[in-house]
């Protein structure tokens, strides 16, 4: 994730609901696809569920996608949050069996 700004670069602590990911790699300036790769740390990098994007730089993360669902990310400043600085990850059914979102329930109203 970047951090890049039309005015000002300013610091985004970034949360995810649904799963706690690994810190592999953070730098400022641009991240560059062609070197910053090297740095990763994919041995024993930090779990967290928030990680602070550094003011004017980038922070790359890593997790693995087994809660199915649509999980939220955001800045946790709540006035960034109302400024766009969200998203959401759509997870998918994995094969086993607690990877799956349950059926809905037969008295569900149509729409």
């Amino acid at each position: 994730m970047q951090d890049t700004s039309i005015i000002v670069a300013e610091s985004h602590p970034l949360h995810l609901h649904g799963f706690n990911f690994f810190v592999v790699a953070q730098g400022f300036g641009n991240f560059d696809p062609n070197k910053d790769p090297a740095k990763f740390n994919l041995v024993d990098p930090a779990e967290r569920n928030t990680v602070g994007v550094p003011s004017g730089g980038w922070v790359a993360i890593r997790f693995l996608a087994d809660n199915p669902g649509v999980w939220f990310m955001h800045c946790h400043l709540e006035v960034h949050t109302s400024w766009g600085l969200k998203m959401a990850w759509i997870v998918n059914d994995g094969k086993g069996p607690k990877q799956k979102l349950p059926p809905p329930p037969s008295d569900l109203p149509k729409c």
